[in-house]
């Protein structure tokens, strides 16, 4: 095990608008120190390592070339370049924080995975919403979830039209609800519309696990403000969280049994309730957090988390794995949307 206060050497591959905010957290990042950044557009990659006190380069080769202490690196090039940007790195045992998605398709995703399990490299996946405080919290509650909601949807920013809808957006909420349900996938249907380019920019899915629990998700680029939702419904508890304001609330079984049988007992002897406010008659709580992570932005604590697992020399809490099952699923819901007919409404016979 690597010592705990040793200062871990990064690089950030592709400084264009994420890999920029990379570059920025790892300047001012404790425990890590950014030696250099690679873009294929010098101009752009000299301005940041200006910036930032660091070397900058045109290729990784010549990365690898004058840095061979480099420990770590955030891969934020377009998707179609994750596989041929991450092996040399992966291949000298040099930690992988990739960029969602792992890649452009589950095959070439698990050839990275292999790359990385070959050369025993770390290989972490860019699903920055797991490191969202309010999600992290729902993650502690360990809730045997039966129905999820989920909503991401936002106006139209013309970035990444060369995916659809379900792999630039939706595929977060498919990472966070893979994690919750915690078992085999085993139906998916979904619809989408393409407005603007080729692919979809709304779409909708059902998912349905072996355990039973459905989750229902709705992914937009052409709404007309920011809202990212999500709600899990279980026997036990009721969570609503909003990923950002980083808040949620809980309404617990336990603690409203008494009012809830009151409620029941009045329904079955036919009492009129049409006048009662429903949330006067339970206990609604904030969902509770870790203060440390409440303030802190998540793509910080996701490159927090990705030096402590290369200086400690740990499993990533988002693995090649995980970033695996995010793409298979969103391939499944993407052939979904193309097997979907819609015939309208049947006209009837006169």
């Amino acid at each position: 095990m690597s010592n705990s206060h040793e200062t871990v050497c990064t690089a950030v591959i592709g400084v264009g608008r994420m890999g920029r905010h990379h570059a920025k957290i790892y300047g001012h990042l404790a425990g890590a120190r950014l030696v250099a950044v690679v873009d294929r557009e010098l101009d752009r990659a000299a301005s940041v390592a200006a910036e930032h006190g660091c070397d900058s380069f045109a290729s990784v080769g010549e990365l690898l070339g004058k840095h061979p202490e480099l420990q770590a690196a955030s891969i934020a090039v377009p998707t179609p370049d994750h596989s041929s940007t991450a092996q040399p790195l992966l291949a000298r045992r040099i930690a992988c924080l990739i960029e969602k998605p792992l890649a452009t398709s589950s095959v070439e995703a698990q050839r990275i995975v292999e790359c990385a399990a070959e050369h025993d490299a770390i290989l972490q996946v860019g699903h920055v919403e797991r490191f969202n405080p309010a999600v992290l919290a729902v993650a502690d509650m360990r809730i045997n979830a039966r129905f999820l909601e989920i909503d991401r949807v936002s106006p139209m920013s013309f970035r990444s039209l060369d995916i659809g809808v379900v792999m630039d957006l939706m595929i977060h909420d498919l990472d966070i609800v893979l994690m919750l349900a915690d078992t085999p996938l085993v139906r998916v249907d979904a619809s989408g519309v393409a407005v603007v380019g080729e692919h979809e920019d709304v779409a909708n899915a059902r998912l349905v696990f072996a355990s039973g629990c459905v989750a229902n998700l709705t992914a937009s680029r052409l709404a007309l403000k920011t809202e990212r939702k999500l709600r899990i419904f279980s026997e036990t508890a009721y969570v609503s969280l909003d990923y950002q304001r980083r808040s949620g609330i809980v309404i617990r079984k336990q603690g409203n049994e008494l009012a809830l049988e009151q409620l029941r007992e009045q329904l079955a002897s036919g009492a009129d309730l049409s006048n009662l406010d429903y949330t006067d008659l339970i206990s609604v709580e904030p969902l509770s957090m870790d203060n440390s992570k409440r303030e802190r932005d998540p793509l910080t604590a996701e490159l927090v988390s990705f030096i402590g697992c290369v200086r400690d020399q740990r499993p990533p809490t988002v693995d090649g794995a995980a970033g695996c099952a995010a793409i298979a699923a969103a391939e499944q819901v993407s052939q979904a949307i193309r097997e979907h007919r819609w015939e309208g409404l049947a006209t009837p016979s006169p």
